[in-house]
């Protein structure tokens, strides 16, 4: 299932980290433009995983490799089924 495009601009989502991380509220911010505090967690948390502040959660490097890895795996899957009903 082919992913969508973030409703975010990249620019706007940095710029609400960087209030969060100025000492702004989540929940302010998340009054003020209309967003889901629990979206703008998300956002802070990622920013410190790829700015390596945080130690808990795969950055977006990792992120996309493993995304690319799974893929692979679930082509190689469909291979082998594909090869295993032709050998039977």
């Amino acid at each position: 299932m082919p992913r969508t495009r973030n409703p975010y601009p990249t620019e706007f989502r940095e710029q609400l980290v960087e209030l969060v991380r100025a000492g702004r509220s989540v929940e302010s911010l998340a009054r003020e433009y209309e967003q889901c505090a629990a979206t703008i967690h998300d956002w802070v948390k990622q920013a410190s995983a790829d700015d390596s502040d945080r130690d808990d959660g795969l950055n977006r490097a990792a992120l996309e490799e493993l995304r690319q890895f799974r893929r692979e795996v679930k082509q190689l899957r469909q291979e082998r089924d594909i090869i295993s009903k032709v050998a039977h």
